[in-house]
């Protein structure tokens, strides 16, 4: 800590999400220093809407008590200027460096204490592809733009000590010094607002209060392993699944660049459907293995197409459909984590009502494509009358026995999704790609390579899901066959990353035509004619 001045008040702003307790932990920073004997002032500036802005709390302490201030009253900011901050306090990363690009860190000045979690912003989240922005480079400008740093998983804390994020925002704030308050002011703070809640946020306090104390430098930010479990895309398993993979299998050993990936994929296998899916997946990934190891004698490339399949083909043979979605719904853990989320105690009444559309398409996934195909046509043959879809709208109460027991008797269909048409539909198109990959692969190790990262465009479900696959096959016909393997390999990248950063598909159309392709075909649409009201006059005007 800077020598502190007593001539001027020491500024903090808080920056905290909604939910997440920012006007509690400025209560408590007033009233902490009231405990001590300080004067203080808070303001607050509410946010615009959810993840477009933090709402931030303005506090101002006079670093001299009132008892040695002689009567004199101090002269306080109502909000905050920038570069003549003290410190800042948030709770999420990239609104910290938001923050810092509206100037209000200094380099010499700021003490930055930011946790390294992240709540993805509505332009994140709106990507068809990893929109997600790198906590790597947002942790860079912490550094540069800070006189000190601290970067703490607020989150994971808070969690662990069962309270909110704001309890961990005081005991960082508490732990660097910046107020000369005692320990024992903050905690009194906390008692002061009693209840049940108050014992769980003294731990929280305690936990931020020894990380940031005991290591008053700065911090690189995020353990490795945590930075992994955040960034795993989607390939969650229970922890005592990923270690199912033997470590030699029948069809041969994996190289350990591609483990870490090939046994969560693995372990989601034998979630999802069980061995003998499971043993599938192994099966199609030792083609690829092969395949590279062919073109990549050398091991330049790290079998990083290999790792790539083992990731996006485990996604895709995961695929979602109403087995998974009640399989999902219907989980103790998910149970315990909307418990966790609203706060609910042991003697709180707690009722989870789920509501599901399944359509047409959604039962036709389950039954034999015969079967299958005289349900499509008959829903078809509505859409043609002019009528909606069919659908069947369900609010099921997952609180109650009967609820439960109908979402497990459903998630229980799994021998049922093997004998269905979505299955061998399915398997058909993994299938097509896992050719088209390992054909690639022999003609040219980067031409495999781009067409295993065309898994990202599937993604989503209905509509969305369908599109994806039809620009993958698109891609495979008409591109990845192409004379040159190299010129293949570009075309092919250009036109995943077109697809992916326009889901009108304009973008991914002309990305075809470019490299020689026909644009996707137009798909027919019915013609409606809507009979005009009687009565109305031919002459009104809308």
């Amino acid at each position: 800590m800077t020598p502190m001045n007593t001539t001027r008040p020491i500024s903090l702003l808080i920056c905290a999400l909604g939910g997440e307790g920012g006007g509690v932990l400025t209560e408590w920073i007033v009233e902490a220093a009231h405990h001590a004997g300080y004067a203080v002032q808070s303001t607050s500036i509410p946010g615009v809407a959810q993840r477009t802005g933090a709402t931030t709390y303005y506090v101002e302490v006079f670093p001299v008590p009132v008892s040695e201030l002689a009567g004199k009253r101090p002269v306080f900011s109502l909000n905050p200027v920038p570069g003549a901050l003290d410190a800042m306090v948030s709770s999420e990363l990239l609104e910290t460096t938001r923050q810092i690009g509206n100037g209000m860190s200094s380099p010499e000045r700021t003490l930055v204490i930011t946790s390294s979690g992240r709540t993805l912003t509505t332009q994140e989240r709106m990507q068809l592809a990893d929109g997600r922005v790198d906590s790597a480079e947002l942790l860079k400008v912490v550094k540069q733009f800070s006189r000190e740093h601290h970067v703490l998983d607020m989150g994971a804390l808070a969690k662990d000590a069962g309270t909110v994020v704001s309890a961990v925002m005081l005991g960082a704030v508490a732990g660097s010094g910046l107020f000369p308050f005692a320990r024992e002011d903050y905690e009194h703070a906390v008692r002061a607002g009693g209840g049940k809640s108050a014992e769980a946020s003294l731990r929280g306090f305690a936990e931020a209060y020894a990380r940031v104390s005991t290591n008053a430098g700065c911090h690189a930010g995020p353990d490795p392993a945590s930075t992994v479990a955040q960034h795993d895309d989607g390939l969650r398993v229970k922890p005592a699944m990923t270690n199912s993979l033997p470590a030699r299998t029948s069809l041969g050993e994996f190289p350990p660049q591609v483990q870490d990936m090939l046994t969560l994929g693995h372990a989601r296998m034998l979630e999802y459907q069980g061995q003998a899916y499971a043993d599938l997946y192994l099966r199609r990934l030792q083609k690829v293995l092969d395949a590279e190891r062919a073109a990549d004698p050398a091991r330049a490339h790290d079998f990083s197409t290999t790792r790539e399949m083992a990731r996006w083909l485990a996604l895709w043979m995961a695929f979602d459909d109403i087995v998974r979605v009640a399989d999902l719904k219907s989980r103790a853990s998910r149970w315990q984590r909307v418990k966790g989320e609203v706060k609910a105690g042991d003697d709180d009444l707690l009722k989870v009502y789920d509501h599901f559309k399944p359509g047409a398409p959604e039962f036709a996934a389950l039954l034999p494509p015969a079967l299958a195909g005289r349900v499509l046509r008959w829903d078809r043959a509505r859409v043609l009358k002019g009528k909606t879809p069919w659908a069947l709208p369900l609010k099921v109460g997952t609180h109650s026995v009967l609820g439960m027991l109908s979402l497990r008797v459903l998630a229980g269909l799994k021998w049922l999704r093997v004998r269905g048409s979505r299955y061998a539909t399915e398997q058909t198109m993994i299938d097509q790609w896992l050719a088209g990959v390992v054909d690639g692969t022999r003609r040219g190790w980067q031409l495999g390579h781009e067409i295993a990262l065309c898994g990202r465009l599937i993604k989503g479900y209905g509509a969305t899901n369908e599109r994806g696959k039809e620009n993958l096959l698109h891609v495979l016909e008409h591109l990845a066959l192409g004379a040159s393997a190299q010129q293949s390999a570009g075309a092919v990248a250009a036109a995943r990353e077109s697809a992916l950063a326009d889901d009108a598909g304009k973008a991914f159309d002309t990305a075809l035509v470019q490299h020689g392709a026909p644009p996707r075909p137009v798909k027919a649409q019915p013609i409606r004619f809507v009979r005009k009201p009687k009565g109305l006059d031919s002459r009104t005007t809308a």
